[in-house]
């Protein structure tokens, strides 16, 4: 059974690597090129294998271009050969990006810092440069302990060389060069319900070509992205389904880091460590990065009705702001500062329908606008409730004007007014603005606030007179917050800027998956899968019917 599996592992990477074109030649296959093995080739072989090494040799002087002060690229990161003065001093202010994060459920401990050990002499400067870096010679090592049987093998081999691009077969004469461990899990079925943990062997081989190549079957992996620390790559301990289960219990549980490590370690005797869930989530982030950026954006900008609400949002102590924009179909998250720029970067100058919003000056950018008027409601009781006599002549004003709207709104939805809902509160409409004015300047504080809120969007409230079919508050935008705000009491926020980046980009995938019917676990395991192999990552589905 595990032979049959291995075939079709075999025959699917072998689909998957007909066209090496993309795909820099490594450091084994450079070896091998010299000008004798040059000259041999003919001339198309010899323009193809001279394309790719063009394409790799600018993709390397690239990569040595970078900088702290042209990429994302730490300043620690510099080279001896940089000097300290080509770019902007680091800022001091602002976290490390190399710390972990908390996740949704993170105890209090793991973000106090941690102590200064006391009693240890420090290493001289001299000592400190003689010191080689690494693990010292006798310490004991810090690799995995825990060995679970190997339930299937996997044959991984070459589709063409990489020399001349000859199509290649499997051979007796080829030899694995590499191998991995993998620990998955088997989701549940109609026939065996619940998880089973398994661990997988892939082998990779590598064949001689007739032109005298020698070419290698590598596991499959997305190409470096700066803006990420983790690589996404077939290479990896935990399988895809492990990944979509560690983003259950940290994003949807709420789980921390080592609350997830006791799981695995008391109902699946697996042993985990945090740096390898975390990097987990990190990845998981990476992998469904082009689904927000490309498709759900997209949809969010060219929906009918948009909602948008933001709360407030930690990360490493810093404030910063948790932005959500939903609509029917699709939801997206968001943390950064609360400012203008952030809004138009993700929903440009200009939408396709109608922004319910709370009163942040910055929404007031958007034409076709609405506000809610459940916050207005709540307002107006407040005043209601003041000991100022004025004040409370005004709520009680806008309260009544309020509530007689919403009531007509309800009713035109069942059925169409004899006169339009505009005409009809038009009176009761001109007295309240007239008494927003003369209260606009009032000495009571919460009074003349919120008589300048209604003047300055007066006609987002009421624009449901004339399109009693838009809602009247923005309740979907709220509910969307309310599980994240829960976890921000626990965990306190994020702790550096990429896991903020793979926090929101998880939870705009989850939520979206779960507002379609579809299981955002299975998505994300797929996604995963797919992405570490090096191809696109799957669409998300579209809302079941």
């Amino acid at each position: 059974m595990a032979r049959s599996r291995g075939n079709r592992s075999r025959r699917r990477g072998a689909g998957r690597r007909k066209v090496p074109n993309d795909v820099q030649l490594s450091r084994f296959d450079l070896s091998q090129l010299d000008e004798g093995y040059l000259a041999k080739l003919p001339e198309a072989q010899l323009r193809a294998l001279s394309a790719k090494l063009l394409a790799d040799l600018k993709a390397a002087h690239e990569r040595l271009d970078q900088n702290p002060t042209n990429s994302s690229r730490p300043p620690s990161s510099r080279a001896p050969w940089e000097g300290e003065d080509r770019g902007d001093p680091p800022d001091k202010s602002e976290p490390s990006s190399d710390a972990d994060e908390a996740a949704p459920g993170e105890d209090e401990e793991a973000q106090k810092p941690q102590e200064k050990s006391e009693g240890k002499p420090r290493p001289s400067d001299e000592s400190a440069e003689q010191r080689r870096a690494g693990q010292r010679p006798g310490a004991p090592g810090h690799g995995r302990v825990q060995q679970l049987p190997v339930e299937q093998v996997h044959h991984h081999h070459p589709a063409t060389c990489a020399g001349c691009g000859a199509a290649l077969s499997p051979e007796d004469s080829a030899r694995p060069h590499a191998g991995y461990l993998v620990i998955d899990l088997q989701p549940p079925s109609s026939e065996r319900p619940g998880l089973e943990v398994f661990q997988s062997k892939h082998l990779y081989y590598e064949h001689a070509c007739r032109c005298g190549h020698r070419s290698r079957a590598e596991p499959g992996h997305c190409p470096e992205d700066p803006a990420w620390t983790v690589r996404l790559s077939e290479r990896h301990l935990a399988g895809p389904m492990l990944v979509a289960l560690i983003c259950a219990l940290s994003l949807r549980m709420r789980l921390s880091r080592r609350r997830i490590q006791e799981f695995f370690a008391d109902w699946f005797g697996l042993q985990l460590s945090v740096a390898t869930i975390n990097q987990c989530l990190h990845e998981a982030g990476r992998a469904v990065e082009p689904v927000v950026e490309e498709q759900l954006l997209a949809e969010i900008r060219a929906s009918d009705l948009l909602h948008a609400d933001e709360t407030s949002w930690k990360e490493h102590g810093q404030l910063l702001w948790l932005w959500v924009f939903t609509s029917a179909t699709t939801t997206v998250f968001t943390i950064g500062r609360r400012t203008q720029e952030l809004l138009h970067g993700l929903l440009g100058t200009a939408l396709a329908g109608w922004l319910m919003s709370d009163g942040y000056w910055a929404y007031r950018d958007y034409d076709n606008r609405l506000r809610c008027l459940t916050h207005l409601v709540r307002k107006a009781r407040g005043l209601e409730e003041s000991l100022d006599r004025q004040a409370q002549d005004f709520g009680k004003a806008l309260r009544h004007c309020l509530e007689t709207v919403m009531t007509a709104v309800y009713a035109a939805r069942e059925g169409p007014p004899p006169v339009a809902l505009r005409a009809q509160h038009a009176q009761q409409l001109n007295a309240l603005f007239e008494l927003c004015v003369h209260h606009a300047e009032a000495k009571h504080e919460k009074t003349r606030a919120l008589a300048r809120e209604l003047l300055n969007d007066w006609d987002t409230f009421w624009v449901v007179l004339d399109h009693p079919e838009l809602p009247l508050t923005n309740n979907i935008a709220e509910r969307a917050l309310r599980h994240w705000v829960i976890a921000r009491r626990i965990s306190y926020g994020t702790r550096n800027p990429q896991g903020s980046r793979a926090f929101t980009l998880l939870a705009s995938v989850i939520e979206t998956c779960r507002q379609r019917g579809h299981s955002p676990w299975s998505y994300i395991a797929e996604t995963v899968r797919e992405r570490r192999r090096g191809n696109p990552a799957p669409v998300l589905p579209v809302a079941v019917a």
